[in-house]
């Protein structure tokens, strides 16, 4: 019998690939209605669970939403979104360090609509798209979608970020290419946990000043999508006012999502944000990524939208939302200080960690390692190099022994492996 022939476009053959956290936490879920839910450890969701492992959200956040009335709810956005939700974005991400320069916003479903349009309007088909070797995995997919290459630096030079290396990579790319995307996810990076240094920020920027010669863009993509998960809210801002000191072909765009900051996970909300000293460049930019909404997904969910309006309309919602988050994140801070002592303890290794929603163990064989863990009913994210841990998820109760269970498993692969 022959083969059948594909009826998808070429370039499209073979591209499909399970998602490797949502197939995790499907095992984890089957488990838990086989075994139950006490004896279960799920370290893969990507949202903040509590104690109970109930997935949380924000108790302003819900009062809001469900004051919005339904033909708020219903009906569309603008294509760029409302200006009240714009300018709330804005706010709420600067705060008291907007730049001294010309900003436009456009709404995007979370993060990953702002990093689809900026592949799709700030790179050609063949360019390389060039981030961390430790990086949330859909970067590599959203460049590989669009015909675009997906390129690599070393994230780390011991415990401090890789200068070197990010700038030797993107000097080798810009002498094939005129314009480079370069992602940087900071602070509370996914999946480590590593938040770059205003001094680190400066040296990046200088590096970037230096490599953008006439005839070459350079395009700083910054996820933010878990900027309000550090331990100081003013100073995981702080750098964003030296984003005004960049040359006009130097464009920095900010990726927020309201997925974690106002734990709306699935409801698809936020933004891109554009700062240019040029109005023209500020200009282009909004005009750009308007059009590239409506051929993608139109416009974006209204009613979420509207939350983010109406707290940044009321003080007093935006201090309560602080108060909740703030309380959220201390869960997550204690949880991941008990593994990081008790790792230490063990002698298992894992990267640098500041803040944020995940930790990472770097090993050898990640998914036997997994495999392993998985019989003793813990399931966590194998990555290329290493094993991804959401304290984000995990109950405290379940935190305590884990780190000795995976230095285990690791040694465990590694002695078969010798075998």
């Amino acid at each position: 019998m022959s083969k059948q022939m594909p009826i998808a476009a070429p370039h499209t053959w073979g591209k499909y690939t399970p998602d490797k956290i949502f197939t995790v936490v499907s095992n984890a879920t089957q488990a838990k209605a086989a075994y139950g839910r006490d004896q279960v450890i799920n370290g893969a969701p990507g949202t903040f669970l509590d104690e109970t492992e109930t997935i949380f959200c924000l108790p302003t956040v819900e009062t809001v939403y469900r004051s919005i009335p339904m033909n708020e709810v219903v009906a569309y956005s603008p294509l760029e979104g409302a200006p009240d939700f714009l300018e709330a974005a804005i706010q709420h991400v600067f705060r008291d360090f907007r730049p001294a320069a010309h900003i436009k916003a456009v709404a995007t479903p979370g993060g990953t609509g702002a990093l689809h349009n900026i592949v799709a309007n700030y790179t050609s088909v063949g360019d390389a798209v060039l981030s961390s070797e430790w990086c949330w995995g859909p970067y590599k997919s959203i460049a590989e979608d669009a015909l675009r290459r997906f390129e690599t630096f070393s994230l780390f030079a011991g415990d401090k970020f890789n200068l070197a290396e990010m700038e030797e990579k993107m000097a080798a790319l810009l002498a094939t290419q005129e314009r480079l995307v370069v992602v940087l996810n900071t602070p509370s990076h996914n999946p480590t946990g590593y938040s770059m240094t205003n001094e680190e920020w400066k040296a990046v920027l200088e590096s970037s000043k230096k490599l953008a010669v006439p005839g070459r863009f350079i395009i700083l993509a910054i996820d933010v999508a878990y900027l309000d998960y550090t331990e100081d809210q003013q100073a995981s801002r702080s750098f964003f006012p030296l984003l005004a000191e960049l040359p006009e072909n130097v464009l920095p765009i900010i990726c927020f999502s309201m997925s974690k900051s106002f734990t709306l996970y699935g409801q698809r909300v936020g933004a891109m944000i554009g700062v240019s000293r040029s109005e023209h460049i500020a200009d282009e930019f909004f005009k750009t990524n308007q059009i590239t909404c409506r051929a993608s997904w139109s416009s974006i969910n209204r009613g979420a939208s509207k939350v983010l309006a109406a707290i940044y309309a009321n003080p007093e919602l935006i201090r309560k939302s602080d108060e909740e988050r703030a309380a959220a994140l201390a869960i997550i801070r204690s949880r991941a200080a008990l593994f990081s002592s008790e790792a230490k303890t063990a002698g298992l290794e894992f990267l640098p960690y500041r803040s944020g929603f995940f930790l990472t163990i770097p090993c050898q064989k990640p998914e036997e390692v997994c495999q392993v863990l998985n019989k003793a009913n813990i399931f966590l994210v194998p990555l290329a190099k290493g094993i991804r841990i959401s304290v984000c998820a995990i109950p405290t109760s379940k935190m305590s022994g884990l780190a000795v269970k995976i230095k285990q498993a690791i040694d465990q692969v590694n002695v078969q492996a010798n075998q």
